[in-house]
C-alpha cells in the first residue's frame, strides 16, 4: 500500500513544470500536518496546476484503489480532475464544485493491464471565483478494488 498523506511526506510528489501555477502546502485546521491546496486567487480563469504522484512497483494485471480527500470550497472555484499516466487525455475522475466547504472522499479503481500506471496526476483548473480553494489530502493507494461505502 502507498500512504501519501502529506504530513509524512513518504510519497514522491512532483509539481508539473509546464503548467500555470503550483500547488502549495496549507496548514490543516487542527494543526495536524498539512494538505496540498490551490487558493482561488492564484492564476487566471482556465489556468491549470498539476501535481503528480509517482507510483512505484505496481504489479501488472492487478487492481488497486486510489482513495483521497478533496475539497472545493468557494463559489465557482474551478475544477479538480484526476488523470492516470496511461490514459493521459481523459480524466478518470472530475469534480466541478462542492456543495459546501466540507472535505469529501474520492475513490478511483485502477486496473493494471500489461502496462502499469506509473503516476497519478491531480489537476486543478481555475474558475471565475476569487475566494475559497481546491484542496487534496490523504491520498492512499491500496491493493484490490475500492471498498463500497
Amino acid at each position: 500500500a502507498v500512504d501519501c498523506s502529506f504530513s509524512r511526506g513518504v510519497c514522491d510528489w512532483k509539481q508539473d513544470t509546464d503548467d500555470d501555477f503550483d500547488w502549495n502546502p496549507a496548514d490543516r485546521d487542527r494543526g495536524d500536518g498539512y494538505y496540498m491546496a490551490v487558493p482561488a486567487f492564484v492564476g487566471h480563469k482556465k489556468d491549470m496546476g498539476r501535481l503528480k504522484l509517482l507510483l512505484a512497483d505496481l504489479k501488472p494485471k492487478s487492481s488497486y484503489c486510489l482513495i483521497f480527500s478533496y475539497r472545493l470550497a468557494g463559489e465557482r472555484v474551478g475544477k479538480l480532475r484526476v488523470f492516470l499516466a496511461n490514459k493521459k487525455n481523459t480524466p478518470v475522475w472530475e469534480q466541478t464544485k462542492g456543495k459546501d466547504e466540507r472535505w469529501r472522499t474520492g475513490k478511483i479503481d485502477i486496473f493494471q493491464g500489461a502496462e502499469t500506471t506509473n503516476s497519478v496526476t491531480f489537476e486543478s483548473e481555475r474558475g471565475k471565483g476569487k475566494t475559497g480553494e481546491i484542496g487534496v489530502d490523504n491520498v492512499i493507494l491500496i491493493s484490490g478494488l475500492c471498498p463500497e461505502d
